[in-house]
C-alpha cells in the first residue's frame, strides 16, 4: 500500500491518472470538534490492478500541497467518481474552492439504476463487486499517526471496489439512456450555495411554530451570532449553544448576565465571556429591530388544502411508477411533495425534467381526474377516464 506524503509523488500519480478515463476518490475526515471538516486522508485509484494504481494521500504530512490533485479535479477529460459525494465535495470546496469536473456519484447512480433508497457503499460492494468489506476500522480517529495496516486496507477498499461499481453502473446508465438523469441530480452537489451557510440566513434552519415577528427577529440575531462565531473559531455551532437554548433565549429575552444565569438550557461556558456578550448584543439587536425587517416563516404549506385521499392515491402511483422505472421512490418525489401536489402546488422538482416523464405527467392527470388506478394481482394499472 502506497502512502503519498510528498507533493512530487502526488504530482506523479495525478499525471498518470490524467491519462485514464476516470479516477475514484474518497476521504476520511473528522468533524466532531470543528465547524469545518478536518481532512485526514484521501484515497485515489484509477483503472488497473497494479500496486501503484491505488494510493493513499496523507494531507497531514508536513509540506504536502494538494494542488496536483486540484489540477486533476479541474481536468474535464477524467471523470471523478465518488460514493455519496456531498461531504467530500464540501471539504474540497471549503479547502480550495474547487469542484471535481466531471463528477459521478455512485449512490445517485445506484438509485437511478434501481438499487433502492440511498444505497450504502457496502451493499454495492457486495452486490456488484461480489466482495465483503472489513468494517473493523470504520470508527477510528483518522487524524492519529501512524495509521495501522488495517486502517490503510479499510480506507483503500473504499476506492478499489469503487472502480468495479462505477464501471457497472456506467454501463447500466448507457444502456438505459439515463446518464443525463444522474447529471441532473449532480447539479445540486456542485452548487456552491449547497455548502455556504451565511450567518444572516442561519435562522431559517430553526424549527419553530411561532409567528411572532419580534421572537423571530431575536432568533435571527442569535442564529447570526452563533453561526459567525462558530465559523470564525471553527467550532461546532452546538458548542456555542444548541437550538433549544437559542429558542429559550428568544423567548426570555435576557438583558443582563444575571438573566443569562437563569437559563435552563444554556451551557455554562456560554454564560460568560465572548459568547455571553454576543448573546446579549444579539437579543438587544432583535429587540430594537424595525418591524418592517422582521423575518417571516413560510407557512404556505400549512395553508394548503390537501386532499388526503388524493395524496394517498399519489403515493400508490409513485410506488407503481418507481417499480416500473426501477428508480428509488425518494429520488422521484418526497412524501411532502406528494401532499403539495394534492394541495395544488405545481412548481416542484417532481413535476420537472426526467421526473415529470417518469411520474409527474401521470400525477397531474390523476389530479385532473383524467386517469384512475386499479389493481390486477400485484400490479397497479392506469385507466383512462
Amino acid at each position: 500500500m502506497i502512502t503519498i506524503t510528498k507533493t512530487e509523488a502526488l504530482a506523479e500519480f495525478c499525471a498518470r491518472a490524467s491519462r485514464q478515463p476516470y479516477v475514484t476518490v474518497d476521504t476520511e475526515f473528522l468533524r466532531e470538534r470543528t465547524y469545518y471538516a478536518k481532512l485526514c486522508l484521501i484515497q485515489l485509484a484509477y483503472p488497473g490492478d497494479g500496486a501503484d494504481d491505488a494510493v493513499l494521500v496523507d494531507p497531514l504530512a508536513d509540506g504536502l500541497s494538494l494542488e496536483p490533485l486540484y489540477d486533476l479535479f479541474r481536468n474535464t477529460e477524467v471523470v471523478k467518481v465518488f460514493h455519496a459525494a456531498r461531504q467530500d465535495l464540501e471539504i474540497f470546496f471549503v479547502e480550495a474552492g474547487v469542484f471535481p469536473e466531471p463528477l459521478f456519484d455512485t449512490q445517485v447512480a445506484a438509485m437511478v439504476a434501481g438499487f433502492g433508497e440511498q444505497v450504502g457503499y457496502e451493499t454495492l460492494v457486495r452486490k456488484i463487486a461480489r466482495a465483503n468489506l472489513d468494517k473493523t476500522s470504520r470508527f477510528t480517529d483518522w487524524s492519529r499517526r501512524p495509521l495501522t495496516d488495517a486502517q490503510k486496507s479499510y480506507a483503500l477498499a473504499d476506492v478499489t471496489h469503487l472502480r468495479d461499481i462505477y464501471e457497472h453502473l456506467a454501463r447500466d446508465l448507457e444502456k438505459s439512456g439515463r446518464r443525463d438523469w444522474v447529471e441532473e441530480e449532480l447539479d445540486t452537489l456542485t452548487d456552491p450555495s449547497t455548502y455556504i451557510v451565511a450567518p444572516e440566513e442561519a435562522w431559517k434552519r430553526l424549527k419553530t411554530r411561532t409567528n411572532s415577528g419580534r421572537f423571530l427577529a431575536i432568533a435571527r440575531e442569535l442564529a447570526r451570532f452563533r453561526e459567525g462565531y462558530a465559523q470564525s473559531r471553527n467550532v461546532p455551532r452546538t458548542r456555542v449553544f444548541k437550538d433549544d437554548a437559542l429558542l429559550e433565549l428568544a423567548s426570555t429575552k435576557p438583558k443582563t448576565p444575571q438573566d443569562l444565569s437563569r437559563s435552563r438550557l444554556l451551557l455554562r461556558e456560554a454564560r460568560r465571556g465572548e459568547i455571553a456578550d454576543g448573546i446579549l448584543a444579539a437579543v438587544q439587536a432583535g429587540l430594537e429591530a424595525d418591524p418592517s425587517t422582521f423575518p417571516t416563516v413560510d407557512r404556505s404549506r400549512d395553508r394548503l388544502q390537501v386532499n388526503p385521499a388524493l395524496a394517498d392515491l399519489l403515493r400508490v402511483l409513485l410506488k407503481a411508477k418507481s417499480e416500473q422505472a426501477g428508480v428509488a421512490q425518494k429520488l422521484i418525489a418526497t412524501a411532502a411533495e406528494l401532499d403539495e401536489i394534492a394541495g395544488g402546488e405545481r412548481d416542484l422538482p417532481s413535476l420537472r425534467g426526467w421526473r415529470k416523464k417518469v411520474f409527474g405527467e401521470d400525477a397531474l392527470r390523476l389530479c385532473d381526474g383524467k386517469i384512475a388506478l386499479t389493481a390486477k394481482g400485484q400490479t397497479i394499472r392506469l385507466i383512462e377516464l
